[in-house]
Parts: structure tokens; C-alpha cells; sequence
């Protein structure tokens, strides 16, 4: 009986060793990995929040957040590209002749010229296009009171 079970022991020990249906399993595929972050995320952050953040309150702003300028250049029909070809010649050449948003430019002035890489513009732009920007807390009232301004019929 004794070498019976050291028998065992030594076919199962074998037997093991050889498994050829080893799983190699990630258990970061397991659980799902986190997606790589946009690009245009972080340098929206870097380039753009000196201004443009959500979390400035409305009397301290030095710009419009980029929740205001995510929809005064998005409408029903306005393409990719065309948001990020609109961003990029604002970026190289701000004016009054060509703002969008007048309120902003009245309140603010003309934002000034600023030389960022025109891929980080274009990355800043598609990031802003698919994505949902962050909102002030005021700003969902502060649309409501503004939105027949110039606005109306635009979206």
C-alpha cells in the first residue's frame, strides 16, 4: 500500500509537470486594461487650462472654458475636420474679423497669439471633439440666460 501511494505521487508529480495547456493569462487582460489616455487630453490641460479651465469661477476667468468653445464651434452638421481646421486658424491667427464668439472676445479681448505645434493643436481638437468636456457649475445657467444671443436657430 505505502508504495502504491508514493506511486501515486510520483505519476501525478510527472504528470503535472508536463501540461502542454498552460494558460498564460495577463491578469491586466483579465480585468481590462485602462485605455491609454488621449493625447489632446493632456496637452488641453497643459496648454489650454491657464484660461480656459472649468474650474476658475466666472468672475476670475481670463477666457471662455472649453465647454463654450466645444459648442460655439460644434453644430449638427460641423464635421472633424472642419472643428479642427477651424481650431488650428484660430490658434496660428486670432482676430476679432474672424472670432466666433463675440461675447468672449467683447468680455476677454482677442485671445492672443500663441506658438503651439500645430499636431498638439490638432490633438487638443480631436480630443475636445469626441470627448465630453468638463462644465463650470455655473455654465448650464449661464447658456440658458445667453443662448438666444446670437446663437439662435444655430443649433
Amino acid at each position: 500500500m505505502k508504495y502504491l501511494i508514493i506511486g501515486l505521487l510520483v505519476f501525478s508529480m510527472i504528470g503535472c509537470k508536463d501540461n502542454r495547456y498552460t494558460i498564460n493569462m495577463n491578469t491586466a487582460d483579465f480585468y481590462g486594461k485602462k485605455a491609454d489616455p488621449h493625447p489632446g487630453k493632456k496637452l488641453m490641460e497643459m496648454y489650454c487650462y491657464a484660461c480656459h479651465d472649468a474650474k476658475t469661477p466666472e468672475e476670475n476667468r481670463l477666457g471662455p472654458p472649453m465647454i463654450a468653445i466645444k459648442m460655439r464651434y460644434i453644430f449638427k452638421d460641423t464635421s472633424k475636420d472642419e472643428f479642427i481646421n477651424d481650431i488650428q486658424n484660430w490658434i496660428k491667427n486670432p482676430s476679432e474679423k474672424d472670432a466666433k464668439m463675440f461675447g468672449a472676445v467683447k468680455r476677454f479681448g482677442v485671445m492672443q497669439k500663441l506658438p503651439y505645434p500645430e499636431n498638439d493643436v490638432e490633438q487638443i481638437a480631436d480630443y475636445i471633439f469626441d470627448n465630453d468636456i468638463e462644465e463650470p457649475e455655473w455654465f448650464q445657467e449661464h447658456m440658458n440666460q445667453n443662448m438666444g444671443k446670437g446663437m439662435k436657430g444655430m443649433r
